[in-house]
């Protein structure tokens, strides 16, 4: 079956704890402190794999987690890393942050391997806690937090060329006849269930690869009929050929027909209404004009190719008109320069889920009398990039303390005037 879109749950692993302990050994009357660090928690990977052509492995399964780090060990003993979780997906996978709809990576290209969360930083033992003042240190830093996402997988195809237009126009029996897809052909709505991809290989040309997307209908922008589940497929085409009935054989104007479907794709996403198009003429084999009556391929033409948008009259039954066709196809296709088109991301996990969810503690020490330690990620991130050994950086962090509510939080515990913060190694007094 043919999954082209999904949902899951992410979780990237928490980091392993740092230990604490204290080398105890003959002849040594005062080992110093021998805790190791935690173990780096599993990350969640997303990898391209060439033999896929589906989304199928994520519809029996929900969430895809990664493992835990360890903690660390005495004798300085590092914790081992949790396992990762590499997630294979097709070529022109895109993930989204599945509320937002915001792209986080697109998975084409050169793109070939992403990191979209991080596993959690193992902790730090409380061998790195040892100072001249504080030689026998009773804590250790707590591993970072695991990281949960919803996201959402959309498969869009990688073709040269979309094959458009209304069910029962012929699309099916056009691919079958220009390319090597045996895509199944029957006159009823909806025949198509699952965009058919199709290489065309004409004798004096390079060759392209061609989408029949199916299922467009009025409405389809707004999600009526299939359309809506398979126009994200056209996204990456160079060329659009928009098929036609122009027989009318089911009492439809062929003109009327290419706006309505011209319409859907301009709502769905205003570029494709400016993609270049070819306009086929098919079922002409059908076409019985009353005497007098003007032949419904020249009304097509008069209507579109001034427009600039040129119109071949075929019969995909017979084969009549296929060539110029394609001939056609792969000259625009030479004129179009070939570009990875790369969904550029718009969300980035790391940076949004700390902005989102700011966890610090704030803790009064049992070892050191009047020392109050406090930790959490987004203050870790600040002293990463923070000088504070500049006046304008030490003020920064001093605003940063207050803005986010540690200060008061500090005060809460009982701090006095005089007491020790401590912060992932570094030491401040508390004065108001």
């Amino acid at each position: 079956m043919f999954i082209d879109h999904a949902r899951i749950l992410i979780v990237s692993g928490k980091g392993g704890d740092g230990h604490v302990s204290f080398r105890r050994e003959k002849y040594v009357a005062a080992g110093g402190p021998d805790g190791g660090d935690g173990g780096r928690g599993g990350s969640v990977i997303f990898e391209i794999d060439d033999g896929l052509n589906t989304l199928s492995s994520f519809r029996h399964k929900y969430k895809f987690a990664a493992g835990n780090g360890e903690e660390g060990g005495k004798r300085r003993c590092h914790g081992r890393n949790g396992q990762d979780v590499i997630l294979k997906v097709p070529d022109g996978t895109v993930i989204l942050e599945a509320k937002s709809g915001k792209v986080i990576a697109d998975m084409s290209g050169s793109n070939r391997r992403v990191t979209v969360l991080a596993g959690g930083r193992g902790g730090k033992g409380n061998m790195n806690y040892a100072t001249p003042t504080m030689q026998v240190p009773k804590y250790a830093q707590p591993g970072g937090p695991s990281k949960e996402l919803e996201v959402r997988l959309e498969l869009k195809l990688i073709a040269d060329v979309g094959l458009v237009g209304f069910p029962n126009v012929g699309k099916s029996t056009f691919l079958s006849r220009v390319s090597n897809a045996q895509p199944k052909i029957a006159n009823y709505q909806f025949t198509t269930l699952t965009p058919n991809l199709g290489v065309v290989d004409v004798e004096g040309c390079s060759g392209f690869v061609i989408a029949d997307i199916p299922g467009l209908i009025e409405g389809a922008a707004d999600g009526a009929g299939l359309g809506h589940e398979f126009l994200r497929h056209i996204e990456r085409t160079r060329i659009l050929i928009h098929l036609v009935d122009a027989a009318s054989t089911e009492g439809r104007d062929p003109v009327q027909d290419i706006y309505a479907i011209n319409n859907e794709l301009s709502r769905y996403q205003a570029d494709l209404e400016n993609k270049p198009q070819i306009i086929a003429a098919n079922k002409t084999d059908l076409i019985f004009k009353e005497e007098g009556a003007e032949d419904p391929v020249d009304l097509i033409r008069r209507e579109f190719e001034p427009q600039g948008i040129p119109v071949f009259p075929i019969s995909a039954a017979t084969g009549k008109g296929l060539r110029e066709l394609l001939y056609c196809v792969q000259q625009k296709l030479d004129e179009i320069p070939r570009k990875e088109q790369i969904f550029l991301s718009e969300y980035d996990p790391e940076k949004e889920l700390i902005e989102e969810n700011l966890p610090y503690t704030v803790i009064k020490s049992e070892e050191e009398k009047n020392t109050f330690i406090v930790e959490g990620p987004k203050i870790e991130k600040m002293l990463g990039y923070t000088n504070l050994d500049s006046e304008k950086g030490f003020l920064f962090f001093q605003n940063f303390l207050r803005d986010t509510g540690i200060l008061q939080e500090l005060e809460d515990a009982g701090i006095q005037e005089g007491d020790t913060v401590r912060m992932y190694g570094w030491s401040f007094d508390y004065f108001k």
